[in-house]
């Protein structure tokens, strides 16, 4: 063996010591149960939480439930005031909930295991022997598993869920994307854009993309508070890569008080909203301080507007496009099921002058329109299809949803519809 070799075996033995020897003091070891009295304070989705202690400025670690028997671990914001709200902005297990003494732990190895009371392991950090000393909650709301360097080994701000705070990131190499919290919409950092898009169940999860940012190449996308004469006042998303016409930093919104405390969601209705909390007055602290589909930009072009059909004009909807003709919209608007694949069991009505919200970001196809509604024919999934006579482009409609009131006549929807 050449003393180089010696010597990388005595590094490697030597950290591998280190890791093992590095071990979190009993005082900072726990094991909570999920038991015992709920919280006083409003949260969010109406849900019943415990508040499990670890806390820092105006965030908490919780037990949240929306149905009985069904906890999720997660980051809430907000002072917990009866006349405040406590928002959730990170969430350990949304789609894995654990029961009624489940428990939350944290050993002398450094892994942070949520467990059932069975003992069944429902999530982990991953992080067991490798240097972890202690658990922090920072001012900033990340939850940190820290070495004797006071290093972060893990980090939730690492593990987005629908949310993003201040000075946390989705990056190419990392975390991409945001998930609302109903699984049915995505913000996606991709390597020349960062995009919404929206997965429709009742195609196999086929996605479309509804709006989009577009760049060079982009590695990261950090929301970012600006300081003026040391109070943050500017909130947007840092972008490296955006094309000439867009700055660096993409301005969202300029609260009227400290914008450090906010965070960015993408809602359960597909919509971006950043939420603005003022810890300074004593009643309604949380603001939305920016909606990206609102009467400022074309809220039309939000997929749910108008629920599971309608058409929508000037921020409103207007109509319920049903073959009959256009009735009064409400909720209850949605077009007939079609409940076969034979051809023969089925047509189609048009409506003039609409537009979707798949077609501006969404590949076309280049077809004249009697192949394009024979594409749609031949997929039991389709519900419809919209095409543009002035270039011949065709999509084929697995949602409806939202239809565009525009001025184009030559911009045409045929939806499907059983013959009797």
């Amino acid at each position: 063996m050449t003393l180089a070799s010696k010597l990388l075996t005595l590094l490697s033995l030597f950290l591998l010591i280190s890791l093992v020897r590095s071990q979190v003091p009993p005082l900072e070891q726990f094991r909570f149960l999920n038991n015992g009295d709920f919280g006083e304070s409003t949260v969010e989705y109406g849900a019943s939480y415990r508040d499990l202690g670890v806390i820092r400025n105006q965030f908490r670690l919780c037990f949240f439930n929306t149905t009985p028997n069904e906890f999720t671990l997660g980051i809430g914001m907000g002072t917990g005031r009866s006349d405040s709200i406590i928002r959730w902005v990170w969430q350990a297990n949304p789609q894995n909930p654990v029961q009624e003494e489940a428990s939350l732990s944290f050993g002398p190895e450094g892994n942070l295991v949520l467990a059932q009371p069975n003992g069944k392991v429902v999530w982990q950090t991953k992080t067991e022997n490798k240097g972890v000393i202690g658990l922090t909650m920072n001012e900033n709301g990340n939850l940190v598993l820290f070495n004797d360097g006071g290093w972060p080994v893990w980090q939730s701000f690492d593990f987005p869920t629908d949310t993003l705070l201040v000075v946390q990131s989705l990056t190419l190499d990392g975390p991409n994307k945001l998930i609302s919290r109903n699984n049915r919409f995505s913000l996606i950092l991709e390597p020349d854009r960062l995009v919404l898009s929206h997965s429709i169940p009742k195609s196999n999860n086929k996605s479309v993309l509804y709006y989009a940012i577009e760049g060079r190449f982009i590695p990261t996308a950090t929301l970012y508070a600006a300081k003026d004469q040391g109070t943050a006042t500017q909130l947007g998303l840092a972008i490296p890569g955006l094309r000439p016409e867009f700055p660096y930093k993409h301005v969202l919104a300029r609260p009227r008080f400290n914008a450090s405390q906010s965070f960015l969601r993408l809602d359960a209705d597909g919509n971006l909203r950043i939420y603005t909390f003022d810890f300074k007055v004593t009643f309604l602290p949380w603001e939305v301080t920016f909606e990206l589909f609102n009467h400022d930009n074309n809220e039309c072009m939000s997929p749910s507007k108008c629920g599971e059909f309608g058409i929508c004009e000037n921020n409103q909807c207007v109509a319920c496009p049903l073959e009959v003709g256009l009735q009064g919209w409400s909720k209850a608007c949605k077009p007939k099921k079609v409940k076969s694949c034979d051809p023969k069991t089925f047509h189609y009505y048009r409506l003039g002058g609409v537009d979707h919200f798949m077609t501006k970001y969404n590949a076309a196809l280049a077809v004249g329109e009697s192949k394009c509604r024979g594409s749609c024919s031949r997929d039991c999934k389709c519900l419809g299809f919209f095409y543009d006579k002035s270039s011949s482009k065709c999509w084929i409609g697995f949602e409806l949803g939202t239809l565009v009131k525009v001025s184009d006549s030559r911009k045409v929807a045929y939806i499907k519809t059983p013959n009797v």
